[in-house]
Protein backbone atom coordinates (compact mmCIF):
# COMPACT_ATOMS: atom_id res chain seq x y z
CA UNK A 1 0.00 0.00 0.00
CA UNK A 2 1.69 3.07 -0.82
CA UNK A 3 1.43 6.08 0.88
CA UNK A 4 -0.77 9.16 0.59
CA UNK A 5 0.83 11.68 -1.37
CA UNK A 6 0.73 14.35 1.35
CA UNK A 7 2.84 12.09 3.62
CA UNK A 8 5.12 11.38 0.38
CA UNK A 9 5.15 15.02 -0.03
CA UNK A 10 5.96 15.98 3.79
CA UNK A 11 9.22 13.14 3.69
CA UNK A 12 10.85 14.79 0.53
CA UNK A 13 10.57 18.32 1.96
CA UNK A 14 11.67 16.62 5.74
CA UNK A 15 14.47 14.75 3.43
CA UNK A 16 15.13 17.91 1.77
CA UNK A 17 15.97 19.71 4.88
CA UNK A 18 17.94 17.40 6.44
CA UNK A 19 20.22 17.91 3.52
CA UNK A 20 20.74 21.19 3.80
CA UNK A 21 24.26 22.35 4.72
CA UNK A 22 23.10 25.71 6.66
CA UNK A 23 20.69 23.70 9.15
CA UNK A 24 23.53 21.11 9.90
CA UNK A 25 24.48 22.08 13.38
CA UNK A 26 20.75 22.57 14.57
CA UNK A 27 20.06 18.90 13.42
CA UNK A 28 22.85 17.68 15.05
CA UNK A 29 22.12 18.59 18.25
CA UNK A 30 18.28 17.11 17.64
CA UNK A 31 20.19 13.86 16.47
CA UNK A 32 22.87 14.04 19.54
CA UNK A 33 19.96 14.16 21.94
CA UNK A 34 17.94 11.46 19.70
CA UNK A 35 21.29 9.14 19.88
CA UNK A 36 21.39 10.05 24.03
CA UNK A 37 17.97 9.12 24.57
CA UNK A 38 17.65 5.39 22.64
CA UNK A 39 18.66 2.06 24.33
CA UNK A 40 21.67 0.76 21.36
CA UNK A 41 22.81 -2.35 23.54
CA UNK A 42 20.94 -5.47 22.90
CA UNK A 43 18.31 -6.88 25.46
CA UNK A 44 20.78 -10.16 25.61
CA UNK A 45 23.70 -8.14 26.25
CA UNK A 46 22.24 -6.54 28.94
CA UNK A 47 21.10 -9.23 30.80
CA UNK A 48 24.56 -11.18 30.69
CA UNK A 49 26.06 -8.06 31.94
CA UNK A 50 23.72 -7.56 34.87
CA UNK A 51 23.91 -11.12 35.94
CA UNK A 52 27.79 -11.42 36.17
CA UNK A 53 27.61 -7.90 37.96
CA UNK A 54 25.10 -9.46 40.67
CA UNK A 55 27.23 -12.57 40.72
CA UNK A 56 30.42 -10.62 41.38
CA UNK A 57 28.55 -8.90 44.12
CA UNK A 58 26.97 -11.61 45.73
CA UNK A 59 30.69 -13.28 45.72
CA UNK A 60 32.14 -10.69 47.01
CA UNK A 61 29.98 -10.09 49.97
CA UNK A 62 30.41 -13.75 50.97
CA UNK A 63 34.10 -13.57 50.80
CA UNK A 64 34.36 -10.49 52.43
CA UNK A 65 31.81 -11.61 55.02
CA UNK A 66 33.82 -15.10 55.54
CA UNK A 67 37.44 -13.33 55.71
CA UNK A 68 35.75 -10.86 58.08
CA UNK A 69 34.35 -13.80 60.36
CA UNK A 70 37.71 -15.85 60.29
CA UNK A 71 39.95 -12.95 61.02
CA UNK A 72 37.79 -11.86 64.33
CA UNK A 73 37.47 -15.87 65.20
CA UNK A 74 41.37 -15.74 65.09
CA UNK A 75 42.13 -12.65 67.06
CA UNK A 76 39.08 -13.29 69.08
CA UNK A 77 38.28 -9.91 68.51
CA UNK A 78 37.36 -7.38 65.89
CA UNK A 79 39.84 -4.52 64.36
CA UNK A 80 39.57 -2.16 61.95
CA UNK A 81 42.10 -3.37 59.68
CA UNK A 82 39.70 -6.62 59.52
CA UNK A 83 37.61 -5.00 57.31
CA UNK A 84 40.11 -3.70 55.03
CA UNK A 85 42.15 -7.07 54.77
CA UNK A 86 39.14 -8.91 53.82
CA UNK A 87 38.02 -6.59 51.32
CA UNK A 88 41.53 -6.21 49.92
CA UNK A 89 41.60 -9.82 49.62
CA UNK A 90 37.88 -10.35 48.17
CA UNK A 91 38.51 -7.42 45.45
CA UNK A 92 41.72 -9.03 44.41
CA UNK A 93 40.43 -12.55 44.35
CA UNK A 94 36.49 -11.15 42.77
CA UNK A 95 37.11 -7.93 41.20
CA UNK A 96 41.10 -8.86 39.85
CA UNK A 97 39.78 -9.82 36.41
CA UNK A 98 40.15 -6.82 34.06
CA UNK A 99 37.07 -7.18 31.63
CA UNK A 100 34.34 -4.83 31.30
CA UNK A 101 31.87 -5.59 34.35
CA UNK A 102 34.98 -5.53 37.06
CA UNK A 103 36.20 -2.24 35.28
CA UNK A 104 32.64 -0.44 35.12
CA UNK A 105 32.39 -1.50 38.83
CA UNK A 106 35.53 -0.52 40.23
CA UNK A 107 35.10 2.97 38.29
CA UNK A 108 32.42 3.34 40.10
CA UNK A 109 33.26 2.42 43.00
CA UNK A 110 36.37 4.46 42.85
CA UNK A 111 34.34 7.76 42.18
CA UNK A 112 31.76 7.50 45.21
CA UNK A 113 35.55 6.82 47.34
CA UNK A 114 37.07 9.79 46.03
CA UNK A 115 33.86 11.43 47.42
CA UNK A 116 33.97 9.85 50.43
CA UNK A 117 37.44 10.11 51.17
CA UNK A 118 37.02 13.84 50.66
CA UNK A 119 33.99 14.39 52.99
CA UNK A 120 36.44 12.44 55.37
CA UNK A 121 39.29 14.78 54.89
CA UNK A 122 37.02 17.32 55.69
CA UNK A 123 34.79 16.15 58.68
CA UNK A 124 38.65 15.55 60.46
CA UNK A 125 39.46 19.02 59.47
CA UNK A 126 42.25 18.09 57.28
CA UNK A 127 40.60 19.44 54.05
CA UNK A 128 38.87 22.83 54.98
CA UNK A 129 34.93 23.27 54.52
CA UNK A 130 34.14 24.82 51.27
CA UNK A 131 32.59 27.75 51.43
CA UNK A 132 30.36 27.32 48.12
CA UNK A 133 28.53 23.98 46.93
CA UNK A 134 31.82 22.15 44.76
CA UNK A 135 29.48 20.68 42.73
CA UNK A 136 29.05 22.37 39.68
CA UNK A 137 32.30 22.87 39.40
CA UNK A 138 33.66 19.35 39.88
CA UNK A 139 30.74 18.79 37.00
CA UNK A 140 31.90 21.34 34.97
CA UNK A 141 35.74 20.20 35.02
CA UNK A 142 35.07 16.37 34.94
CA UNK A 143 32.62 17.22 31.66
CA UNK A 144 35.42 19.05 29.97
CA UNK A 145 37.97 17.24 30.62
CA UNK A 146 36.53 14.00 29.16
CA UNK A 147 35.39 15.80 26.18
CA UNK A 148 38.67 16.91 25.63
CA UNK A 149 39.90 13.84 26.19
CA UNK A 150 37.62 12.09 23.46
CA UNK A 151 38.59 14.96 20.73
CA UNK A 152 42.44 14.74 20.78
CA UNK A 153 43.40 11.72 23.41
CA UNK A 154 40.63 9.33 22.12
CA UNK A 155 42.99 6.41 22.63
CA UNK A 156 43.39 7.26 26.61
CA UNK A 157 39.83 6.68 27.09
CA UNK A 158 38.10 2.63 28.11
CA UNK A 159 37.02 1.50 24.92
CA UNK A 160 33.57 1.43 25.87
CA UNK A 161 33.15 5.21 26.95
CA UNK A 162 34.79 6.20 23.59
CA UNK A 163 31.82 3.95 21.77
CA UNK A 164 29.48 5.32 23.71
CA UNK A 165 31.00 9.22 22.90
CA UNK A 166 31.15 8.50 19.35
CA UNK A 167 27.45 7.36 18.96
CA UNK A 168 26.88 10.31 20.80
CA UNK A 169 29.20 13.23 19.31
CA UNK A 170 30.18 11.72 16.20
CA UNK A 171 27.26 9.51 14.73
CA UNK A 172 25.41 12.51 15.39
CA UNK A 173 26.17 14.37 12.79
CA UNK A 174 25.78 12.06 9.93
CA UNK A 175 22.21 11.31 8.09
CA UNK A 176 20.90 11.00 5.05
CA UNK A 177 17.12 11.42 5.28
CA UNK A 178 14.19 11.34 7.88
CA UNK A 179 15.35 7.55 8.31
CA UNK A 180 18.50 7.38 9.48
CA UNK A 181 18.04 10.81 11.48
CA UNK A 182 15.39 10.28 13.56
CA UNK A 183 13.99 6.05 12.89
CA UNK A 184 17.67 4.17 12.87
CA UNK A 185 21.25 5.74 13.54
CA UNK A 186 23.06 4.62 11.12
CA UNK A 187 21.76 3.92 6.86
CA UNK A 188 20.47 0.47 6.48
CA UNK A 189 22.51 -1.63 4.34
CA UNK A 190 19.65 -2.26 2.04
CA UNK A 191 19.75 1.31 0.80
Amino acid sequence: MAAPPQLRTLLLAINALLRKRRYHAALSMLKGFRNGAVLREKLWAILQATYTHSRNLASFVFTYKGLCALQSHLQGETYQVHSFVAAFLGGVLVFGNNNNINSQINMYLMSRLLFALCRLGVGKGYIPEPRWDPFPLFTGLLWGLVLWLFEYHRPTLQPSLQSSMTYLYEDSNVWHDLSDFLIYSKRRPSE
